[in-house]
């Protein structure tokens, strides 16, 4: 096994994920198999209890695992299936190590940092790097580990000695050290300062590590001359060092490094040279030219409770992104947040009101995501019933599915204070309930969480033919609360179709209006397995219905026509952002700031 460490220094958010994810695209284009570890040096176990405004979004896996949000670059730049133990934190080793001095595994040593937590981080690395991940029998060529963090942070110096211990034992030609560093330009004198990654690279270099490759990230490529200052004083080839300068989007990032040779060094690095062969990325660069030049746009408004930060929606913002792409369309992302629309903002704030219910008539589709607890939750029934009554595509994800649910209840049942027992537990009636197996309790991991199958109790609906006309599809979830069973005949007598269900019947999945030109609601998390080449179907739906080649598509069981116009030109960014009628772009849906230009949003 061989692997490759991506660490980061200087400042946090430069984009160590996305570089990951890039250097395990370009292995894979050289006929390596390529799997990824992330490693997060909080206490916490996994992500599932941290706040998307703090964190971002959570991500769920096949297994259940509730993980970091780089896990899903790492999913769709390469295609692979990750499980929860991809995803170490501190709290994990910790919790391993205590468990074994509780069983007495340690006889009766002192247990100490060094050896018995260090030792368990490189046993997991060891133990994980060898599952594949891709479908195919026995382990990956290449492991690529990204370390989170800046270096010189407390609560990674655990990781940092672990892993130059591991870089020891495995050997120079079985271990490559990436490290991203900041290289700014001052505007005052518009120079490339190479001392913020000096100082990176030798407290790097003073924890036990040697970096045999810099990746700098810069507004623009690096001068000659820079590039061999920092060769001087890093200790590094300066055929080694590359820059990640700012691109329209973040799929140019592979073909940025693969321009650079960055591949064969990383080969050199690993002894793979004679193994491997030169990068093939002819799908991979079609699809980015294709992203880089559509001109003809599709408006969604997004109606969430975290349209503060962008990556809380990190997974539906790029399942858009693939959709928009496969429809020959510039997506145009209006942030809409939910209690914006409602009743006490048009009374505290009207120019607010107005402006949000002016994003929100201007859209082409609507799109309410999932979340959790009843902030906004009124603006978002407004929003479904506006785009219910407006015959607007629309699609509604876990929370989303629920309250357009809750709104027909209210409209078309005439059930007035028709709620979730979530948002009023005494409500008279209750058509979304808690779900009889959930904790009430503890929050960590106690949700319906990962890979559960539905079925399709109505073949001749929309989304049946999205998925292919296949009979079952398997999805992610993460819910404490269902539709009510005792309900249904209700909802479904006055209109309401529920299409897809679990294997028992009584949980339902799936939602539509069948006289509506596109709305549908689904309790799973379709964007979680949405690929960049494999656009999520429900939202190739939503994008389709929304630029009128729905009919094109369902006539096709899910598949892109080739008679949609390309709407290609010499067009610029992939996405623009609306929020309360100011613009901001963003590429390639990436609006955490990693690869745009400049930083991540600009007004």
């Amino acid at each position: 096994m061989k692997y490759v460490l991506v660490t980061g220094g200087v400042v946090s958010g430069l984009g160590k994920g996305v570089t990951a994810s890039s250097i395990g695209v370009l292995l894979k284009a050289c006929g390596l198999r390529v799997t990824s570890i992330k490693i997060d040096p909080y206490l916490n176990t996994d992500a599932g209890t941290m706040s998307p405004f703090e964190h971002g979004e959570v991500f769920v896996l096949d297994d259940g695992g509730e993980v970091d949000l780089d896990l899903g670059n790492y999913e769709r730049f390469l295609d692979i299936t990750l499980t929860c133990d991809n995803n170490i934190t501190t709290g994990k080793i910790y919790q391993s190590v205590i468990n074994k001095e509780r069983k007495g595994d340690y006889l009766g040593k002192t247990v100490q940092v060094v050896p018995h937590i260090t030792d368990a981080i490189q046993e997991w690395i060891e133990r994980v790097a060898i599952v594949p991940v891709d479908g195919k029998e026995g382990p990956a060529d290449v492991c690529v580990i990204e370390l989170g963090g800046t270096i010189g942070d407390i609560e990674s110096m655990p990781f940092i000695e672990a892993l130059g211990q591991f870089s020891y034992r495995v050997g120079p030609g079985n271990f490559c050290l990436i490290h991203v560093s900041l290289v700014p330009v001052l505007n005052v004198v518009g120079e490339q300062k190479t001392k913020p990654t000096q100082h990176s690279v030798r407290g790097l270099r003073g924890l036990g590590l040697t970096p045999n490759i810099l990746a700098c990230r810069s507004t623009k490529a690096l001068d000659e001359n820079v590039k061999g200052k920092l060769a001087q004083f890093c200790h590094v080839p300066a055929e080694n060092i590359f820059t990640l300068y700012d691109v329209p989007n973040i799929w140019h990032i592979p073909l940025l490094l693969r321009d650079q040779k960055a591949h064969k060094a990383i080969l050199k690095g690993l002894n793979l040279l004679g193994v491997a062969r030169e990068p093939y990325l002819e799908e991979w660069t079609a699809r980015t030219k294709i992203c880089d030049t559509l001109h003809d746009t599709v408006r969604i408004a997004m109606v969430g409770k975290y349209t503060g930060l962008s990556d809380s929606y990190l997974s539906v913002l790029k399942a858009l992104l693939h959709a928009s792409v496969a429809c020959r369309r510039k997506l145009v992302l209006d942030w809409v947040p939910a209690g914006d629309l409602e009743d006490i903002t048009a009374q505290e704030a009207p120019n607010v009101h107005k402006a949000a219910w002016d994003l929100l008539k201007g859209a082409d589709g609507i799109l309410v995501p999932g979340g959790f607890g009843d902030r906004g939750v009124q603006g978002k029934i407004l929003a479904a019933k506006y785009a219910r009554e407006n015959n607007v595509p629309f699609l509604g994800i876990c929370l989303g599915m629920q309250i357009a649910v809750i709104e027909f209840s209210r409209s078309v049942l005439n059930l007035l204070d028709a709620n979730s027992t979530e948002f009023d537990p005494k409500t008279t009636s209750p058509c979304v309930i808690f779900m009889p197996e959930g904790s009430k309790t503890h929050m960590g991991g106690t949700m319906r969480l990962g890979s559960r199958r539905t079925y399709f109790k109505v073949t001749d609906c929309k989304s049946a033919k999205l998925y292919g006309c296949v009979s079952y599809v398997d999805e992610r979830h993460r819910h404490r609360y269902e539709v009510n069973p005792d309900m249904i005949s209700q909802l479904e007598n006055a209109g309401l179709s529920f299409v897809g269900r679990d294997e028992s019947g009584r949980r339902m999945e799936i939602v539509e209006l069948p006289a509506h030109p596109y709305f549908v609601g689904v309790q799973f998390h379709p964007e979680f397995k949405s690929r960049p080449g494999k656009p999520s179907a429900l939202f190739l739906g939503l994008i389709a219905a929304s630029c009128g080649h729905l009919e094109t598509i369902l006539q096709n069981n899910g598949h892109v026509s080739k008679n949609i116009s390309n709407g290609i030109s010499n067009g610029h960014s992939m996405v623009k952002i609306h929020r309360n009628g100011n613009t901001f772009k963003a590429f390639n849906g990436s609006v955490n700031g990693v690869y745009s230009n400049g930083n991540s949003m600009h007004r």
